[in-house]
């Protein structure tokens, strides 16, 4: 529905407005900006104390009220001369508002306890939390959107700015209130989803922890903010567009700033995303090159530019076109080997140098992405996956698992250098697509099978792809996200010289699969953990 502005006053003036905020940001300029323009101001408790100590005059909602604030703060907005100064009606409520006293508010700034933050803090109570929960705030909030036909609400500080240039030139036109009473109940939805899920999960009987609790809501209230319109979603038929977190985590793609190239797809974002978690996976320079949501290509060396080129040399025809992604900041000398040896979409690092970014301006579409140092940050995330009439939730998978939590369980024990590459292959194979199979030998990629229906057929075409690439197998390890039901798989894995093995375990024939490594001299490995990747 498009709305007509011939229904709706296009400019309003700004007589009154009530300020009351505990995120004080950019609050001193809008003040001040709002007195500029002979506004009268009105505000509670601390922000009143704010607005004074600016040298500002500025009316006490107690005096407005006629009523003094009790119960510690709790009760001093939920009063008709607040809500009916908010919600009043240019000509229907006209009478009725000077048969009470009621005066119009047409301003309303407000922001809300800061929930989320409290109940976050590790020495939080429940006490505490509930004295968190803000009611006179939303209250005032959705009126005045409510009454966005005459009222202007900013619940966000980094709002203020463009409001004020908007008051200061007379624009304060119906589309931005109606824009700003939207981000307002966007805003109180989420903030009331938290709540919610917070509540529930101190009484939630069905979850068999708190953490579940915590990951699993009896109710999920999902908040998220479109941040840009894509041209087209994973094919061209599909509307697509990229939406984001609030608070928005760093060190991800969402969060990653262009440093040169056109606009990012629905199948780059995609891509790039799975380039970078499992790059973060690893802390020694690192390469991971990703085509179509899987690695074709992982490397860990002494510099970058040798981990890129050994990640290429895993798959280099399905690295055309691919993402690549480093774990350290990229230098020249790796920017542009990239650039001169292949077609690349995305190069994603969280730094790049100002000669990396030389190199890549010699191909202008090439997109160059900076997600900034993420360090020993793993925070945990909801994996949500859409399907018809409902969402599927899981906590993000992580795998703590260091080589000591292997379990041996062949005659053969593996090498210090095959525990190593077991680790390194075991990484990778949790983010290729099930099932799947990893060959590595010297913290290099030779072979990935990914997404098949059968894991042997997964092993056969690692072998495939090591062969088109002129790798050796010949002494290399092997990773499957998930045990194998058979003996098949490791048979085959002997046939083309791999000799030792690195998975879950747990298989009604583990007896029968371990034979088959003790015939070939296999050393294999069972982590107890498994990954699958669908």
């Amino acid at each position: 529905m498009k709305l007509s502005n011939t229904t709706h006053p296009a400019h309003i003036g700004i007589k009154r407005a009530l300020i009351s905020v505990s995120d004080k940001r950019n609050l001193a300029e809008l003040a001040r900006g709002l007195s500029a323009l002979g506004v009268q101001l009105i505000s509670t408790g601390g922000t009143a104390g704010m607005l004074r100590e600016l040298g500002l005059s500025v009316q006490d909602v107690s005096e407005v009220t006629g009523f003094p604030e009790i119960m510690d703060g709790r009760v001093k907005t939920l009063h008709p001369k607040i809500h009916g100064g908010l919600l009043g009606r240019e000509t229907v409520d006209a009478e009725v508002m000077a048969e009470h006293g009621i005066e119009s508010i047409d301003l309303l700034v407000v922001n809300l306890y800061p929930f989320a933050e409290t109940i976050a803090a590790s020495d939080c109570t429940d006490a505490h939390a509930v004295e968190n929960i803000d009611i006179g705030g939303p209250a005032m909030l959705r009126a005045a959107a409510k009454n966005h036909a005459r009222v202007l609400v900013l619940s966000d500080p980094n709002d203020y700015a463009a409001a004020l240039t908007a008051l200061q030139s007379g624009a304060n036109s119906f589309e931005l209130r109606r824009s700003m009473a939207a981000k307002t109940y966007a805003h109180t939805a989420a903030y009331d989803g938290k709540v919610a899920e917070y509540l529930a999960r101190c009484i939630d009987t069905g979850a068999a922890s708190a953490e579940m609790a915590a990951d699993l809501p009896v109710t999920l209230h999902l908040s998220y903010k479109r941040e840009e319109l894509l041209r087209y979603g994973e094919n061209p038929h599909q509307h697509a567009a990229l939406y984001v977190e609030s608070p928005l985590p760093i060190a991800v793609v969402a969060s990653a700033k262009i440093r040169q190239g056109k606009a990012l797809s629905y199948n780059n974002i995609a891509d790039a995303d799975a380039a970078l978690e499992c790059v973060k996976l690893f802390d020694a320079p690192t390469c991971v090159i990703v085509k179509h949501a899987n690695p074709c290509g992982v490397a860990v060396s002494s510099h970058l530019l040798a981990a890129y080129e050994r990640a290429f040399e895993t798959d280099p025809v399905s690295a055309f076109g691919g993402i690549i992604a480093f774990n350290q900041t990229l230098d020249e000398a790796t920017a542009k080997a990239v650039i001169e040896r292949q077609f690349v979409e995305v190069i994603i690092a969280p730094q790049i140098s100002e000669g990396a970014l030389a190199a890549i301006a010699s191909k202008p579409n090439v997109r160059a992405l900076e997600t900034g140092v993420w360090g020993n940050q793993r925070l945990p995330w909801r994996d949500l996956k859409r399907i018809q009439g409902g969402l599927l939730v899981q906590s993000g998978d992580v795998d703590r698992l260091c080589v000591s939590d292997f379990k041996v369980v062949t005659e053969r024990t593996p090498t210090a250098g095959e525990f190593a590459d077991l680790w390194f292959a075991w990484k990778v194979a949790m983010r290729v697509k099930s099932n799947a199979i990893v060959y590595a030998k010297d913290s290099q990629t030779i072979g990935i099978g990914a997404g098949q229906m059968s894991r042997v057929i997964s092993a056969k075409i690692a072998s495939m792809k090591a062969a088109e690439a002129n790798l050796i197998v010949q002494g290399a390890v092997m990773a499957s996200d998930a045990f194998f039901p058979f003996r098949d798989g490791i048979d085959a894995a002997a046939e083309v010289g791999i000799r030792a093995v690195v998975q879950p375990g747990g298989s009604m024939r583990d007896r029968e699969v371990i034979d088959a490594a003790n015939a070939h001299g296999i050393a294999m490995v069972f982590t107890g953990v498994r990954h699958f990747l669908h």
